[in-house]
């Protein structure tokens, strides 16, 4: 391309500072953004304006008005695009400089000459408001006129459209980062998006035919970074593929600025919705062949939670929310549910399949205990064998955070040798430093810059070539250097390697009894001896203070009877000792409720391991709840791929419930019972979880330096301080 897009952003940048004054940095993409917009999409028409325009003459000639003429003018002047794109005021951004008194009401009538598309995306910008700002501040014209040098070149002939992504992607970094806001609300770093888009299309044979249509969605699109490269990348290998693009996005500013991307490149904007796509799909009717997402992580969904909630009660898995609900305190699983509720059926189920990737942090790995959370949502991913693959990405490589980040890949159409199965790749050292930082991004993976290592083929590679143990170049750290070295960085597992059992293991309650002055202090804590002197009356009233005041009088009682029978006397037998308490508080009016005697029993008891055990209703030792311990078990060999666990015996589920039963006493007979010969599982409470831990499978052990190495560092570097310390006394 002609121009250099770091020479636009420069440029760009340089004008966004004439505005200060009547605008505070922060405020300067109210002006910049749209603008840079409104002058690419001006450049576009200026060789076809005058034909637009003796056209529209011609059509109001013979009698058309209103929409009737504007579809006769979208099909004649669009000139055999699809989507129809033009301008019929007289004004480009040369006339309006022609005529600076006028300017304001010139550009707001140049942006209502646009083709109806267009000016519902300047509705969006709310830029209106801006011009009349710019006008009284003096700053119209000025803006205008550096907007229309000609070294800011914003044709799309000049620059493509991947390239201006990339301006609009650093601008509003830096817009952000004035105002001390997050740009990863809107932008995905562009490698990161191309090597997502290289795993996704990675062993898809039918996105390489000619002519083959195919649906790409990202339903937190922003700007739309990912429907673009995903493009690009298809488009560079097949390009007769026809390809429909959609997305939905929620930032107005954002929205306005993709859907004039895809209406530059002949896109359909109405596919492009605006609003929350966890409360309101935009695109609740269709499902997509491939879907890319970088969804907001780490961020409560409160706001959505009425909404989402409902959807998980009243549809269940009829719904997209069917499996469970994450923490409030992030919602990104809910966008990966969300996707999955768009994948086309299966090709066993008779459809075509999808294919899914999308970015999170570490979160959706291994939060949630198991049960309605994350981890029912990571069973339910895979149990069904839609997890295909997890990419670890290095660290600081977005623009708001440093922390690790991770690709899932998730389909319904797995090849047969990777089904049954999750591929683990750790691509965290597949990272070049970054001579110049931006904003929490110091890392970038190499691949899309001359001269670079091709990283981001490498790590495609490894998940194309689905070897366990395979190995690449990566940046090593030997203390505080770093260095080249050849690591393991990918692995394969079954799925049921990621399942376990979250085993309940009881042991008996046991408890010495006696009536003492310590003891009985502690009578007064418990709940069901304190509503003795409460009362459900309205407070003030005559029945109010009666009763309250018969409840102390009740309690006063109890205490009397207790602190008559303080004995040394040690029971070691909870029924010995209920029996003896009976005839303490025999003497005690009104009769004590046998909720508040079982209160006293609680109070006057202490553990001990060498009383008899505590007996429940039928018999049995009634677990202590200090002593109790979960242990996590790993699934049985011999499970099937999905382990239902419940405990309503059924014809289906009670040969399941047998065997993991069976494999859980083994675990028992193992590991607990030689040391804790009492212990006892309560296997109503077993329960299946899911979590993926793949930090540990590529842990590397180094070994510590040695302690002579240590300490000659540590003398030289006294050493060192000693010298530079005689340097400033002399």
């Amino acid at each position: 391309m002609v121009a250099n897009k770091q020479a636009v952003i420069d440029l760009v940048y340089d004008i966004a500072n004439k505005l200060r004054g009547p605008y505070r940095p922060p405020q300067y993409r109210r002006v910049m953004l749209p603008m840079t917009v409104l002058r690419r999409l001006d450049l576009l028409l200026q060789p076809t304006k005058d034909d637009v325009i003796a056209e529209l003459e011609r059509l109001e000639a013979q009698g058309l008005q209103g929409d009737v003429l504007h579809k006769v003018l979208a099909r004649k002047a669009s000139r055999g695009r699809r989507q129809p794109l033009y301008n019929v005021s007289p004004f480009t951004f040369e006339k309006m400089l022609g005529d600076p008194p006028n300017i304001a009401a010139n550009l707001i009538s140049f942006i209502n000459g646009f083709s109806e598309n267009v000016r519902r995306i300047f509705e969006r910008f709310e830029f209106e408001t801006e011009i009349e700002k710019l006008d009284k501040s003096n700053r119209l014209f000025l803006i205008v006129k550096e907007f229309t040098d000609p070294k800011v070149k914003l044709h799309p002939n000049d620059l493509d459209n991947a390239d201006m992504g990339d301006v609009f992607e650093e601008l509003v970094r830096r817009f952000n980062e004035q105002a001390n806001e997050e740009a990863g609300d809107h932008f995905t770093p562009r490698e990161v998006i191309r090597l997502m888009a290289n795993l996704v299309y990675t062993d898809e044979e039918d996105v390489w035919k000619p002519g083959i249509v195919r649906t790409i969605y990202d339903p937190t699109c922003g700007t739309g970074g990912m429907l673009s490269v995903s493009e690009d990348v298809i488009k560079s290998q097949n390009d007769k593929a026809h390809l429909e693009l959609f997305g939905q996005e929620y930032n107005a500013e954002s929205w306005a600025i993709c859907c004039a991307d895809m209406l530059i490149k002949d896109e359909a904007v109405d596919n492009i919705a605006f609003d929350d796509t966890l409360t309101d799909d935009g695109h609740h009717d269709r499902r997509f062949h491939y879907m890319l997402a970088n969804p907001p992580f780490g961020v409560e969904w409160k706001p959505q939670e009425d909404v989402v909630k409902k959807e998980h009660d009243d549809l269940g898995f009829a719904g997209r929310f069917g499996p469970g609900l994450p923490a409030i305190r992030d919602g990104a699983t809910l966008f990966l549910m969300h996707m999955i509720s768009k994948m086309h059926p299966s090709p066993e189920h008779g459809g075509e399949g999808s294919k899914i990737a999308i970015v999170f942090n570490g979160s959706p790995l291994f939060n949630g205990d198991p049960g309605p959370s994350e981890s029912n949502i990571r069973r339910w991913i895979i149990e069904n064998d839609w997890l295909d693959a997890i990419v670890a990405l290095p660290d600081q490589l977005f623009y708001n955070t440093g922390i690790l980040t991770y690709i899932w890949i998730v389909s319904n159409r797995k090849p047969e040798h990777r089904r049954g199965k999750v591929q683990l790749i750790d691509a965290s050292r597949h990272y070049v430093k970054m001579t110049k930082s931006k904003g929490d991004k110091r890392n970038r993976i190499a691949g899309t810059e001359a001269g670079d290592p091709d990283q981001i083929a490498d790590i495609v590679r490894l998940y194309g070539d689905y070897q366990d143990g395979a190995t690449a170049r990566v940046l090593g750290k030997n203390g505080d250097k770093e260095e080249w070295e050849d690591r393991v960085c990918c692995r394969i597992f079954d799925n049921r390697d990621f399942g376990y059992l979250k085993v309940t293991v009881e042991r008996p309650l046991r408890l010495n009894f006696q009536v003492s002055a310590e003891r009985i202090a502690r009578v007064a804590n418990e709940s069901a001896f304190q509503n003795l002197a409460k009362s459900k009356k309205k407070f003030g009233n005559a029945d109010y203070k009666s009763e309250v005041a018969a409840g102390e009088a009740h309690q006063a009682a109890i205490i009397a009877a207790l602190e008559a029978a303080v004995s040394d006397k040690l029971f070691k037998n909870r029924d010995t000792f209920a029996d003896h308490l009976e005839g303490v508080l025999a003497g005690v009016t009104p009769k004590v409720p046998a909720n508040v005697r079982k209160a006293l029993i609680s109070a006057l008891s202490e553990r001990d391991q060498t009383a008899d055990l505590c007996l429940d209703n039928k018999g049995d030792p009634e677990p202590d709840a200090e002593l109790r311990d979960v242990e996590l078990v790993s699934l049985p060999d011999n499970a099937p791929a999905k382990l239902p666990i419940g405990y309503d015996r059924d014809a289906d589920n009670s040969n399941l419930l047998d065997l993991v039963r069976d494999h859980c006493e083994g675990y028992l007979a193992r590991e607990v019972t030689p040391y804790v010969a009492d212990a006892w599982i309560d296997h109503t409470k077993t329960k299946v979880g899911y979590e993926i831990p793949i930090n540990r499978h590529f842990y590397v052990y180094k070994p510590p330096r040695e302690l002579e190495a240590i300490e000659a560092e540590i003398t030289a570097l006294e050493k060192d301080i000693l010298t530079q310390l005689k340097k400033v006394a002399s």
